[in-house]
């Protein structure tokens, strides 16, 4: 058995192969499995289960080399980010849509249909939106990123519908706090505006304190990919989009939780400077969402920002 994890030098994508090869995983990947990375980077740890690719998403030949009879699960994470996307209209549409397809045909050539799990965003929404959004309220992305992710899930739905792919879309949160540094995604302040103070550093807010966001925290996000392959993909019916547990917070609010675990001290070192660039792109996307159907599903979610908070300093404290 063989699960191939795209995007798996990243953040998330390493986070998640770390998870897949602890015992509480040997349902996805038993003890004589193996994973691939493939990135443009290796992958950042040592293991002999897990094999990293440097390659290119987008390469056919490539795909089809490294999604074959062995592969039961694929985890296509590997995105162009949200801001890079919208200044770079021609390698957002080539990584976050036209490599989904030519993943999708690789996947289609196998006789048995592999789990694939797509890691979609809640840009694909935008406009006029209700103060909580409803489980079939339609996209309408308000940037190049949102409609490229909102394509790659049609197509995704389509060769899931054609048995090509037993697919499940994962719209993610916002996720806080990543630890590292700043990428450049739209939404990459909602990290900063914590993990840099917290060490420290400086940090800048450029949306207004009364912001929402809809966040989870990198465990949470993990644990909830990981549930996704394990669902009866018969369960999700024809519906296969899911928005994923999170919960709603403003960025004033954020602060708030900053202060009360770190102090004013930590709170003072996040500027006002406001971006308009990606106040727009932000202020475009939900911040609250009916969760109904993905709990009763079995997926997870945070008790509050501040237990976010607190897991990052514990997390801090192991580096």
């Amino acid at each position: 058995m063989k699960i191939l994890v795209t995007g798996g030098a990243g953040f998330l994508g390493s986070r998640l192969i770390q998870a897949l090869l602890q015992p509480e995983a040997l349902d996805l990947l038993p003890g004589h499995g193996r994973i691939v990375s493939l990135d443009l980077a290796p992958y950042p740890y040592e293991d002999p289960r897990v094999e990293s690719v440097i390659g290119d998403i987008a390469d056919p030949a490539c795909l089809a080399r490294l999604v074959d009879a062995e592969t039961t699960v694929v985890y296509h994470l590997a995105a162009v980010v949200s801001g890079q996307a919208e200044a770079d209209f021609d390698l957002g549409m080539r990584v976050n849509l036209d490599a989904t397809r030519v993943l999708l045909e690789a996947c289609r050539q196998r006789a048995k249909a592999p789990i694939l799990v797509f890691a979609s965003s809640l840009a694909v929404f935008g406009g006029e939106l209700p103060d909580k959004v409803p489980e079939d309220l339609a996209p309408l992305p308000q940037s190049s990123y949102g409609a490229q992710k909102a394509m790659a899930e049609l197509l995704v739905g389509d060769y899931s519908r054609k048995g090509y792919v037993d697919g499940r879309v994962c719209r993610l949160p916002t996720i806080s706090v990543r630890p590292g540094k700043p990428n450049a995604a739209a939404s990459s302040f909602a990290s900063g505006i914590i993990r840099e103070p917290l060490a420290g550093l400086p940090s800048n807010c450029p949306v207004p304190l009364e912001t929402r966001l809809w966040l989870s925290s990198p465990d949470t996000v993990i644990a909830n990919l990981l549930h996704a392959a394990r669902l009866d993909g018969q369960a999700l019916g024809l519906r296969r989009t899911l928005n994923l547990p999170g919960i709603s917070v403003r960025v004033g609010q954020m602060l708030d939780s900053l202060e009360r675990l770190a102090g004013l001290e930590a709170r003072a070192r996040v500027g006002d400077e406001p971006d308009p660039r990606i106040e727009r792109i932000v202020c475009s996307w939900p911040g609250d969402f009916d969760i109904r159907r993905p709990l009763q599903l079995g997926f997870g979610v945070d008790r509050d920002f501040d237990a976010i908070v607190a897991a990052h300093q514990r997390f801090m404290k192991t580096q």
